[in-house]
């Protein structure tokens, strides 16, 4: 088996495979790919939390970081592997670090709708105003996409800035209204997020919506 194989092993979750291969080759626990991933990148990417555990307790980091500053854990948050996020916070994995886009595993998790790692990840304090590069913070993300039951949740948080702006200067409802979400305007507008707020090219969230969505989001500040 090549080195380039074991990775490719561990994202598959072949436990006994990577045992064997680290059993004669103790070093490629800590041996990085191409793209600077252990096999604790890769086993947290595929989801197999007994293959995180056994790497870890066999000399491999918890918070490695690959070349896009990616940890094991915003992989595991990304695609929505829950046992291994538990695992890898458990173990003391920073939930706060960020890839070299600006972006935590708490972007990550509300981009995609994995609501239950969201809500573990924000009882360990993630922080739920963390901005990217681009200024977008994980209630951007999840208006933007549409996770309702996402909103909601930051919604719920005391510290959340509904009114964040990016850096066009657009709030969690401009982006809301751009893409014609309108359970999540209405959860935002309700939140107290401003219909009359301009970003930087003079539009407010209405200008931004829908002929429809307009008219309900108007009605709610009546």
């Amino acid at each position: 088996m090549s080195i380039g194989s074991v990775y490719e092993t561990a994202y598959k979750g072949d436990f006994n495979q990577v045992k064997v291969r680290t059993d004669q080759d103790a070093s490629l626990v800590t041996t990085p790919d191409s793209n600077n991933r252990l096999l604790v990148h890769w086993a947290a990417l595929g989801g197999n939390e007994n293959l995180v555990d056994f790497l870890l307790e066999t000399g491999s980091p918890v918070d490695p970081v690959d070349d896009t500053n990616c940890t094991p854990l915003i992989l595991a948050s990304s695609a929505g592997r829950y046992e291994v996020v538990k695992l890898l916070t458990g173990k003391g994995a920073n939930v706060d670090h960020k890839t070299s886009r600006g972006q935590s595993c708490l972007h990550y998790a509300c981009s995609k709708g994995h609501i239950e790692i969201a809500k573990l990840l924000i009882e360990l304090d993630a922080n739920v105003n963390e901005v990217d590069v681009l200024g977008a913070t994980p209630l951007h993300r999840a208006a933007a996409q549409g996770r309702n039951s996402v909103v909601e949740l930051l919604l719920s948080h005391p510290s959340i800035n509904v009114e964040a702006c990016d850096s066009t200067g657009s709030t969690p409802l401009h982006l809301a209204c751009e893409e014609d979400r309108e359970a999540v305007g209405c959860m935002l507008v309700k939140a107290g997020a401003d219909i009359n707020l301009s970003n930087k090219d003079k539009k407010t969230p209405l200008d931004c919506c829908s002929t429809k969505l307009k008219r309900i989001l108007s009605s709610l500040q009546e």
